[in-house]
């Protein structure tokens, strides 16, 4: 998939995961592959989750996984994956998030209902957090997956509720965390040094 259509694809699957979380609902998106079984007849032809937002939202509200191509086409809804373990301290949902997001060039946004956060996950990492509930966060999505696309995996740590560091400069990004292995490097130096 082209990087600006990957973009777009994101940034919906991000816009789409805000309006359902702060409805205190849950839904799981995969972008990629992943084997999963049908829980609901799929009565519905394949679409472009870009070109038809509303409609992936009224699917991404049943049970289990909204599982789309690389090229933002939605192949199955209703899906259950097939889980390879579970995600410490979270329910079936995020569990199928982790194992998803295992698979090379996956990206899987989890939206959880209990508190209202989009989690994106890639390489079996959480690598960022949104707030739905943050002050006009939708206005943050684009400079977000700006920043998801340039940290890939997690080269990014999560330095605050608000203030997230590029390689150059700062960007104020009110509700979002940005997770990765700098912040997981920090806190092996600061145990190291005794800071």
């Amino acid at each position: 998939m082209a990087k600006n259509k990957l973009k777009l694809l994101e940034e919906t699957l991000v816009q789409v995961g805000l309006r359902i979380a702060k409805r205190g609902e849950g839904a799981l998106f995969v972008v990629g592959e992943v084997d999963y079984d049908v829980l609901v007849e799929q009565s519905i032809q394949y679409f472009n989750a870009v070109d038809n937002p509303k409609l992936l939202e009224s699917l991404a509200l049943m049970d289990g996984a909204v599982i789309i191509d690389r090229k933002g086409s939605v192949i199955a809804y209703g899906a259950m994956i097939k889980t390879k373990g579970a995600f410490k301290n979270f329910g079936t949902r995020h569990s199928a998030a982790l194992t998803a997001s295992k698979i090379k060039g996956n990206l899987v946004v989890v939206v959880s209902e209990e508190d209202k956060k989009v989690k994106i996950l890639k390489e079996g990492k959480m690598i960022m957090q949104i707030d739905a509930l943050g002050k006009n966060i939708e206005k943050s999505v684009p400079q977000a997956v700006n920043i998801l696309e340039s940290v890939g995996a997690g080269t990014l740590g999560a330095i605050g509720t608000s203030l997230l560091v590029p390689s150059l400069g700062l960007a104020l990004l009110p509700g979002v965390i940005v997770f990765g292995s700098a912040h997981y490097l920090g806190r092996i130096l600061s145990r190291k040094f005794g800071k």
